[in-house]
């Protein structure tokens, strides 16, 4: 027995130190080394750490980080510690690392000690990487944009031109049709000599002359009324703004809600227009878009980053000093959606109350490279659809009672807006 516990011992003994040399040799093989870094994995540890403060190429919150292992003589132990811990080198009273503080306004910076020296010597790789070449936008179509929604004047013209040219050929077979008409007229039954007025002809037919009255009155109606029906129907429009905004990169692809923005849309009659400072929550830290989001503005002939320059010369915000000027412009918006003034809607009872999706009038908003009006918001329009939903009355005691009362009275489970009083002309216009 005392033999096999000192063979025991004995293993334990060798295990440890094979464990401490282990460690010891990983420390040693382990040291952060930018050149032995891979670029690739910095770029997203850099994104997920270090993007909130500070930019490659640009300063920000902190210092611009290309070039910073050359600026410290390449000395990656002093790097990785002030990474991890800056405030505990600046407490021991480094040199280096006071300098550095003092240098940034003493800006306390995070600390991440969570990183291994693998992690560190991959961000200080992708700090060494070269600024690539800026996509260039074509002058020619920069401000643009890109919609789709309009119509070329080339393309109208064409339509128009053909048909004047039809109008032209209707009208010479025509006259063909009723010179032959009068003269046959002429000879059968007047006898009269030839070369006799189309007009005179048209206008003693009294069937015909009935006939084109009929067609002109009904066709002066139909246009009559369809231009009395679309005044102020303005499906499709989509102005261009003095500073582009991209709903399809920002509820899209970034995901931001719309009520983010549109705050008030929760509370008010009004979605409002978002201020500027809503912007600079995130654009404080985005200066230059993603080169690869760059080359899709270059497909709507939008130059992102000048769009982004144009928001920092309104709010006043100076890049090299991350601070505000006080020297601010208006932004001009122009609006998209205007109802009516004798029309009344309340943001805040769909949105809050009938839980109704923005994208239910706005359309797909997270798909729009330049905001249109999708719905026609008319009057039917809305009608229809206070016939087609259902009132929600889960979580709503106000709607209770007068639900239940009505359920009983038209023999239903689930009443429609419609039916919970929605087609009252004073709900909408008093």
């Amino acid at each position: 027995m005392i033999q096999v516990k000192r063979r025991n011992s004995f293993y334990r003994i060798i295990t440890l130190c094979a464990a401490f040399l282990l460690t010891f040799s990983t420390s040693i093989f382990a040291q952060v080394d930018a050149a032995a870094g891979d670029a690739a994995a910095g770029e997203a540890l850099f994104k997920a750490n270090c993007a909130a403060c500070h930019k490659l190429y640009k300063p920000a919150t902190g210092p611009a980080l290309y070039g910073v292992v050359e600026k410290y003589d390449e000395d990656y132990e002093w790097l990785a510690k002030w990474i991890r811990n800056s405030q505990e080198l600046i407490a021991a009273g480094d040199s280096r690392a006071v300098a550095t503080w003092e240098e940034n306004g003493k800006k306390i910076m995070n600390s991440f000690e969570g990183l291994s020296d693998a992690d560190i010597s991959n961000i200080l790789a992708y700090t060494q990487t070269e600024k690539p070449e800026p996509v260039v936008v074509d002058a020619a179509q920069d401000g643009q944009g890109g919609g789709g929604a309009g119509v070329s004047n080339n393309v109208i013209l064409g339509i128009l031109a053909v048909v004047f040219l039809l109008l032209v050929a209707i009208l010479f077979l025509v006259n063909n049709t009723l010179k032959r008409f009068a003269q046959a007229q002429n000879i059968e039954l007047h006898q009269e000599p030839k070369g006799r007025p189309i007009w005179k002809a048209f206008v003693e037919n009294q069937f015909l002359v009935l006939v084109t009255v009929i067609l002109l009155m009904l066709g002066g109606a139909y246009f009559a009324y369809g231009a009395m029906m679309s005044v102020d129907v303005n499906q499709g429009y989509a102005p261009i703004q003095p500073i582009h905004y991209s709903h399809r990169i920002h509820a899209g692809s970034n995901e931001i809600e719309c009520k983010y923005c549109h705050s008030s849309a929760r509370v008010s009659k009004h979605s409002g227009i978002p201020s500027l400072n809503i912007c600079m929550n995130c654009h404080k830290s985005i200066a230059e878009v993603a080169p690869e989001v760059q080359a899709e503005g270059v497909e709507y002939g939008v130059d992102y980053n000048k769009e982004i320059q144009k928001l920092y010369a309104a709010v006043g915000w100076d890049e090299a000093t991350q601070s505000y000027t006080g020297e601010t412009s208006p932004v001009e918006w122009v609006r998209i959606h205007n109802l009516p003034d004798f029309a009344y809607f309340n943001h805040s009872q769909h949105v809050s109350v009938a839980e109704i999706e923005c994208q239910k009038c706005h359309g797909p908003v997270e798909e729009m490279e330049i905001m249109y009006q999708h719905a026609p918001l008319t009057m039917g329009w809305c009608i229809n659809c206070h016939r087609e939903t259902n009132v929600k009355i889960q979580g709503n005691p106000y709607y209770e009672k007068i639900h239940a009362e009505l359920s009983k009275k038209y023999g239903v489970e689930q009443l429609t807006a419609a039916q919970m009083g929605g087609l009252e002309c004073g709900k909408c216009h008093y």
